[in-house]
């Protein structure tokens, strides 16, 4: 039997220590480049691959972040998967993936603890305290992705977390759709016990108040496709009653209600009615659909997350949360009155830049 290549082999051929060579397979490590290319070259010529699992015993870092998703229904969500893992891949670590059936995660991630994970990412999921307090405890960061952490004891965030600024997003649509002559405005609520959909109702009606409106209507799509169509068909059985805009907490139920009012209600979008999604996912752009849409700023918002994650892996132990400006995006499916046509073009109106929240002990 052929004996197993060791990392001695590889520092013997490429005239250097074991040590050496250990840095060379270590992201981040220092070691000098023609070095690292020497000791990369002697590898290669044995067929000498490193063992990351026998190095994670050694340096007790498996280099593995766990991810949760709820679904990948939500066409955002793929996109913010893709663009995290070559983030994380930078800086030398390895997504794992869980799909966590249910919005409370605790028993997704009492698997994911198995795996010796260096840090954790929760996306469109929720997190218990008692949970998050055992990850704490046990030295693991924790990011919640696209939710806003709750505030614990002496006005700390329990969590760290990155969202965007949800509720000035569905301000900016709720302004938006009062200045184009809309009246009857109608609200399709995500989950309601997600932060962002109730954030983004927030901003709605805080726009809707400040033009002595109330909101005309309200039903729950719980951010899934078909609940979403039931939910249009309900807000726009009664003509006499009919919302002349709808504003949706996504664009995954935007597209659904789309589907729903000109196929199956034979309404026209925007003659009849107005629609607005959150996200812009790059199906919002087709011309299909030309769905007017609140931007998230996803390549930000994962800088965020690994930033966040990294400081937490390194030893910084505060939560804190990172607010993301977000961007409107006028396209076809919202009726402009004539007066407006000739106004500035439809390009996106930028949020104030944030300052990141810290804790603060009050």
């Amino acid at each position: 039997m052929k004996a197993k290549l060791t990392a001695h082999d590889v520092a013997r051929l490429a005239h250097v220590s074991q040590s050496a060579v250990s840095r060379a397979f270590t992201p981040g490590a220092s070691v000098a480049p023609e070095t690292r290319e020497r000791i990369h070259a002697a590898a290669r010529k044995l067929g000498y691959r490193p063992n990351a699992i026998a190095r994670s015993l050694i340096t007790r870092r498996s280099r593995i972040i766990g991810l949760v998703m709820g679904c990948l229904e939500n066409q955002f969500y793929p996109l913010v998967i893709e663009r995290l893992c070559q983030a994380l891949q930078q800086d030398g670590y390895h997504v794992l993936l869980f799909i966590s059936p249910t919005v409370d995660a605790d028993d997704v991630l009492a698997d994911i603890l198995q795996y010796q994970v260096d840090g954790i990412v929760m996306a469109s999921t929720t997190l218990s305290s008692a949970l998050a307090n055992d990850c704490t405890s046990a030295g693991i960061p924790v990011v919640l992705f696209n939710r806003v952490a709750q505030m614990g004891a002496m006005g700390r965030y329990s969590t760290s977390s990155v969202t965007s600024q949800n509720h000035d997003g569905g301000r900016l649509v709720g302004e938006m759709l009062v200045r184009t002559g809309h009246r009857r405005i109608a609200w399709l609520a995500g989950q309601e016990n997600a932060s962002t959909s109730l954030d983004r109702e927030a901003g709605l009606c805080e726009a809707l108040s400040a033009a002595g409106l109330d909101l005309h209507a309200r039903a729950v799509g719980r951010y899934d496709f078909v609940e979403a169509r039931r939910a249009v068909l309900a807000l726009f059985g009664d003509p006499a009653t009919r919302p002349d805009a709808l504003f949706a907490a996504n664009d995954h139920m935007a597209i659904a209600a789309l589907e729903t009012l000109r196929g199956e209600l034979g309404l026209q979008v925007p003659h009849d009615v107005s629609v607005v999604g959150f996200d812009n996912v790059p199906q919002a752009a087709w011309p299909s659909f030309d769905l007017t849409t609140v931007q998230q700023d996803v390549d930000r918002m994962v800088d965020a997350t690994r930033t966040l994650l990294l400081e937490q892996i390194g030893g910084q132990i505060l939560a804190r949360s990172v607010a993301v400006p977000c961007v409107l995006v006028e396209r076809g499916t919202v009726r402009v009155r004539e007066s407006q046509r000739a106004a500035a073009p439809r390009a996106g109106r930028r949020l104030p830049r944030p300052e990141n929240k810290r804790n603060k002990t009050r």
